[in-house]
């Protein structure tokens, strides 16, 4: 049995999660394009929900693909 996963945001002492910062949305995204369950990014449901937020702005922003391989 493995022990349980902490939230890297929390571990980290993130308080707001910016939908402008590419490279840590990016750990959160599968190479499809899809946003990381939390079963398997390990956050907690704060956390998660910020990152789900800001995914989806940036991606309406143009500043994330919707789809892997298509560029903005």
């Amino acid at each position: 049995m493995r022990g349980r996963k902490v939230c890297p945001m929390c571990e980290g002492a993130v308080r707001n999660i910016d939908y402008k910062d590419e490279k840590t949305l990016g750990r959160f995204i599968t190479e499809r394009g899809k946003i990381l369950p939390r079963r398997i990014s390990g956050m907690c449901a704060r956390h998660q929900r910020q990152v789900g937020t800001a995914i989806k702005r940036g991606r309406f922003l143009a500043l994330i693909p919707y789809i892997a391989g298509h560029e903005a």
